[in-house]
Parts: structure tokens; C-alpha cells; sequence
């Protein structure tokens, strides 16, 4: 400095300044760049969806299963428990002696009546009657309850408590049987049906039982087979072709009724079956003595055909998947609206004699599957995704978990549902029932629209606040709002209005648009226009009211008039953005009172920035006095008008 004097100083001290200045420029730049409270509010958004999903009894495991919710297409559903009401009641036993059928007693659940062409009979007056209810009572895991104080309830499985509700409204008691068992063979997926083995001192079906007898219920399809005899009034015969095209006839009608249909069967085990030694499905279910078809009834959920309506108007298709005879699903899927007039039922047997092409073309016309085994599911997930679908799929067993994990949203039941089910899936019902997902869905669009606005929002503002500070830079002004100014519109000012987008209950006729496609992008094309179209807005009036106060008397004030214009032009700006189409008019006032809160806790920060002497000095603030009010306040409201009005003449250029 010595050498050059004092002309170099001045140069090292105004080059000083200059680099400062440009220093706090690309501070504050970078603060208006970066969305600092986007993370926070989006994980909020989420966190409070999900509330209101479980509210709706959908508990979400994974969060990133909510935005995957909004596009789902289709929805494949079991029948016992979500379509129905999981309470299985006995209507009808058929044998080849005659029909019977089996009624309550009002306010009476363990008595009842059984009639015969009209006519009441005792069962002990029919054998054919009592050895096919005595054989539901026997082959059969469910328990009564032995709690202190409270009556005692069945617990088990629905179709087989059911079988024993049967019973004693019939009027068999313990003292028909007592229900011990020496083996069994128990049900699985393949042979359909469950075997337990008896000694004839504890259970006699027929008048003949000596030694040990074994008995068989299953499904109509997997017993008839098995059997060479049936009983008729006058004891075990000789199973006739006519006969077992009666039997089957009978399952007909029944299924076609939309009951569910079991068939019992009997027979004396002998030394040479090897029950002493060796309980095998292959020699002990042979030779069997039908007795006769027990057919129960589980309604559907009343509010299922409203649902499944529901869905189909919001675009998604309703595909029922059960282990039920063909009939009676198609039966169930028509009553309640899931099988089309044009829709197929298929079978498991057929399912598994198509390949995975064929099956990825037919897949888009079936509509119920019966009969089916829990590897199907996965074919069928697989077959739909293959197709561009977005898949839900319900599940409560073990053999459940790879289909659930199959689909691009598996769902538990958490009341039937086991553990592995539960740990497999993406969200869980807490009721089983299929209107829980058709809102749970519902809930999936209003979160992800909700989310799409307070994107657009917070981000519009970055935008502007870049705009503002780039423009004010090429009209050689200085910076219009410091750095700290903008990290308090960011955090403080901005977030509350952006988490009382989040709370926006859904706009009407959400239901009846079509899913959003997987691949669109949160910020589309919409999303960016408005973005642009509102941060320009925001630039033009902050910019605006900045150069009215420099080149005016207001002059010191001007950064302080910037700064309030930009803070009370995003809160106003917060009701316009509750919608990208409606009107402010057309959702309500009140619709969403979180924004009311939010808005006004706002306000009540930026009036403490402005009016506060110690944060006056920190912010670079001054009191504002009613004539600049009178210049902010028209200038803030600009940009929520525009907004409005381009609503309005979008909607009329779209109508």
C-alpha cells in the first residue's frame, strides 16, 4: 500500500465491497434456491395421510405404498371375510333320502329347527340327517372357550363353527359324541379336504360302526370320487351312476345359490389301512360311504356392491380370487356387482392347464377365479402386471406372502390374517373388509394430490424468490430481500400454509377420474405451467412494490415492502392452491380449516419481523406504516386473483 498509495486503497476497499456485495447476492440466491422446509412438509403429508388412512381401517406399513395407491387398476380380492361378512350359518343339508333345511331360533343361536318339505321333523327320526351333521361335528378343530364369567364361545375357523352351531340347533349334544380323535389327516390346498379318525365306541354314524372309523368333509369335487357307497334310508347302498349325477345336480343348485358346499363321507377303517401305524390320505380316504352335502351361507357385506360401484367409477376393476366351487362364486361376484354380464369365471384346474401367455391374454376378461390354490395368486399378479397394471392384493395366509409380495401393493387382513401375511404386505386392514380398500385408495389420490399442491406451492415460491433477486440483479438494483429474510419465508412463513395443504380433505368427484398413470411424474406439465404462471405472478408484484417505494419517498423501506408484499402474497396465494381446477368458491371457505390456523400464525411471524425493534435490526426490517399497507395489500392480492381467474377460464375452455 505504500507504494502505490492511496488511489490503490480506495481500489482494495471498493473491490472489497464489491465482492461482499456479490458474496450476499449468491447467498442469498442459493437460500431462495433450495426449498428448505419441501423434505419436512412431504414427510408430514405423509405421516398425517396415513392417519386418516387408519381412520379408515387401512394401516399403512410403507409409506412409499401411499403414491402407489393413487394408480392402482386393479384390485384382487378373496371372498370369505372382505366381500363377506365371515359368518357362516348352516341352511341346507342335502342327502339322497331328501332335502332338509335348518333355521334359528330367534334370539336363539344355539337352537333351532329342522324342516323337511315344509314340514318339521326330529333329526333322530332321519339317519341320513343326523350321520351328515354328526360328521361335521366330528371332523372338525373348533373349541369352545372356557372363559370365567362370560358364556362360552366357539373359536375356530367360520365354516367349521358353523358346523357345529348345525349341530346343536338339530339337536345333537355331547352325548352323540364326544369327539375324540385318534389321527388325522388335516385339509390343505391340494386334496381339499380333512380327515380325522375315530374310535366307533366314541362316535357311531352308521349302525354298523365297529373298531375305528374314519370321517371325511371336503370340498363335493374332491370327496364324490372317493366314494363307492351312499346312504339312504334303508343304510349304506351301492353308489349308482344316477345317484351321483343327483349329488352333483344338487351341488349345483346349491352353489348357484351362493352357498358354500361341503360333502361328508364316512367309512370302517380295517387292520389292513395301516391306521395304527401310519395315518395316509392314499389309504385312508378310499372307499367311502357318501352321507350327504351340508351347504352354509355367508352373505356379503352390505356395503360391498356400493364399493365395488365405487371402484369401478374411479376406474378400477374388482377381481375376486377364491377357493370356493365355481358356481357359487359366480354366484357371489354377480350378486354384488364384481362379475360383468361380458366377464369369465375360470377355474383352478383350467388356470393351471394355461401357460403364462395365454393366461396374460385372457387374464383382462376373468373376473372371478375359483378353486384355486395359493401358487395361482402369484400367476395372476404376475399375468395383470405383465398387462400394465397396478395391482392390490389381498391375502390372509402363510401361502399368501409370495402373492402379496407379488403385487405392487399386497394388503393383510389383520383380523384372519397370520403374522407372515401381516410382515409380507404394504398395509393391513384393520376390519377385513373390501370397502376399507376402495377407501383406503380413495385416501392413497387425496394424499397424493395434496401432496402434488404443496409441491407446486413451495416450490412456485422458490421460483419467484430466484426471479426476484436475478431480475433486481439486471435492473442494476440492489437485492430486494436479504438471505435471512428468505430462510424465514421458507421455514417459518411458508410451511404452515404448505402442512394445511396436506390436511385438504379431497376434492369432489375424486373417485370418478380415471388412476393416474405409474410412470407420470409428480410435477407434469400442469404442475410446471402453474409453477411458472405463479411465480411470475409473484415477481411481478414484489418487483413492482420495490420500485414503487425507491423511486417514491418510501425509499429505506423498500426491502421491508418487498418482503411483506412477497410474505403476504404466498399466504393469500395458500387458499388459491387447495385446488389446481376448482374454483376457491366451489370448495368451501371452510372446507379446510387448518388453513385458517395456518394462515393465521403467518401472519402473526411476519408481523413480529416487522414490528419487533430486536428483530428489526436482525431482519433488516422497518415499521410499516398504513399508506405503504395500502400499497402491499392490493399488490398481494394480485396473484391469488389471477390464479382464480385462470381457473375459471381453464375450466370453461376444457368444458
Amino acid at each position: 500500500t505504500s507504494l502505490f498509495g492511496d488511489g490503490f486503497r480506495t481500489f482494495l476497499s471498493g473491490g472489497r465491497e464489491v465482492i461482499v456485495g456479490l458474496f450476499v447476492v449468491a447467498v442469498s440466491l442459493a437460500v431462495a434456491a433450495v426449498p428448505e422446509g419441501l423434505p419436512a412438509v412431504v414427510t408430514m403429508s405423509l405421516a398425517l395421510g396415513t392417519r386418516k388412512m387408519l381412520q379408515r381401517n387401512a394401516l399403512v406399513r410403507r409409506l412409499a405404498s401411499v403414491e402407489t395407491l393413487g394408480a392402482a387398476t386393479i384390485i384382487c380380492t378373496d371372498k370369505t371375510g372382505t366381500l363377506t361378512q365371515n359368518r357362516m350359518t348352516v341352511t341346507d343339508v342335502w342327502t339322497l333320502a331328501g332335502a332338509y333345511q335348518i333355521e334359528a331360533k330367534q334370539d336363539r343361536e344355539y337352537e333351532g329347527d329342522v324342516h323337511h318339505q315344509q314340514t318339521r321333523v326330529e333329526v333322530r327320526d332321519h339317519p341320513e340327517l343326523r350321520a351328515a351333521l354328526l360328521a361335521g361335528f366330528a371332523c372338525n378343530d373348533a373349541e369352545w372357550s372356557q372363559s370365567d364369567g362370560d358364556d362360552p364361545k366357539l373359536i375356530g375357523d367360520p365354516t367349521e363353527t358353523a358346523l357345529v352351531v348345525a349341530a346343536r340347533r338339530a339337536g345333537l349334544t355331547a352325548e352323540d359324541s364326544e369327539r375324540q380323535r385318534i389321527g388325522e389327516i388335516p385339509f390343505d390346498s391340494t386334496r381339499k379336504r380333512m380327515t380325522t379318525i375315530h374310535r366307533a365306541a366314541d362316535l357311531r354314524i352308521l349302525p354298523e360302526d365297529n373298531g375305528t372309523i374314519a370321517v371325511v368333509k371336503g370340498a363335493p369335487d374332491s370327496v364324490l370320487p372317493l366314494c363307492t357307497r351312499g346312504l339312504i334310508s334303508s343304510g349304506p347302498n351301492a353308489l349308482s351312476d344316477p345317484q351321483r349325477d343327483e349329488i352333483l345336480q344338487a351341488n349345483q343348485a346349491l352353489g348357484e345359490a351362493g352357498k358354500r358346499v361341503l360333502a361328508m363321507a364316512t367309512r370302517t377303517l380295517t387292520e389292513s389301512d395301516g391306521y395304527a401305524r401310519n395315518v395316509a390320505a392314499e389309504t385312508i380316504e378310499a372307499d367311502l360311504t357318501f352321507l350327504g352335502l351340508v351347504a352354509m351361507q355367508d352373505p356379503p357385506r352390505p356395503e360391498v356392491a356400493a364399493a365395488v360401484e365405487r371402484a369401478k367409477s374411479a376406474g378400477l376393476r374388482s377381481v375376486m380370487i377364491t377357493g370356493d366351487h365355481v358356481t357359487t362364486a359366480a354366484a357371489i361376484g354377480g350378486s354384488i356387482g364384481i362379475l360383468r354380464p361380458e366377464g369369465a369365471v375360470v377355474e383352478g384346474g383350467e388356470l393351471e392347464a394355461m401357460s403364462d401367455e395365454e393366461l396374460r391374454g385372457r387374464v383382462d376378461a376373468i373376473d372371478v377365479f375359483a378353486r384355486v390354490s395359493p401358487h395361482h395368486k402369484v400367476r395372476i399378479v404376475e399375468a395383470l402386471r405383465a398387462n400394465d397394471h397396478v395391482v392390490a392384493m389381498t391375502g390372509d395366509g402363510v401361502n399368501d406372502a409370495p402373492a402379496l409380495k407379488a403385487a405392487d401393493i399386497g394388503i393383510a387382513k389383520g383380523i384372519t390374517g397370520t403374522d407372515v401375511a401381516k410382515q409380507t404386505a404394504d398395509m393391513v386392514l384393520t376390519d377385513d373388509n373390501y370397502a376399507s380398500i376402495v377407501a383406503a385408495v380413495e385416501q392413497g389420490r387425496i394424499i397424493y394430490a395434496n401432496i402434488r399442491k404443496t409441491i407446486t406451492y413451495l416450490l412456485s415460491c422458490n421460483v419467484a424468490e430466484i426471479a426476484i433477486l436475478f431480475l433486481a440483479t439486471l435492473l442494476g438494483w440492489p437485492p430486494p430481500l436479504t438471505a435471512i429474510q428468505l430462510l424465514w419465508l421458507n421455514l417459518a412463513t411458508d410451511g404452515a400454509p404448505a402442512l394445511a395443504l396436506a390436511m385438504e380433505p379431497g376434492e369432489a368427484g375424486i373417485m370418478s377420474r380415471p388412476p393416474r398413470s405409474p410412470l407420470e411424474r409428480i410435477l407434469n406439465r400442469r404442475s410446471s405451467t402453474s409453477i411458472l404462471f405463479q411465480a411470475g405472478l409473484l415477481t411481478a408484484v414484489v418487483l413492482a412494490a420495490f420500485g414503487i417505494a425507491r423511486s417514491g419517498s418510501w425509499g429505506p423501506a423498500a426491502g421491508t415492502l418487498a418482503f411483506a408484499t412477497l410474505a403476504i402474497a404466498e399466504l393469500v396465494r395458500a387458499y388459491a392452491a387447495r385446488s389446481e381446477k376448482v374454483p376457491l368458491t366451489k370448495l368451501g371457505w371452510n372446507a379446510n380449516r387448518w388453513m385458517h390456523r395456518a394462515v393465521l400464525s403467518s401472519l402473526a411471524l411476519v408481523a413480529i419481523v416487522l414490528y419487533i425493534p430486536p428483530l428489526q435490526s436482525a431482519f433488516g426490517t422497518m415499521t410499516a406504516s398504513a399508506p405503504m399497507w395500502g400499497m402491499v395489500l392490493p399488490l398481494a392480492l394480485l396473484p391469488a386473483v389471477a390464479i382464480e381467474l385462470r381457473k375459471r377460464f381453464v375450466r370453461k375452455s376444457s368444458s
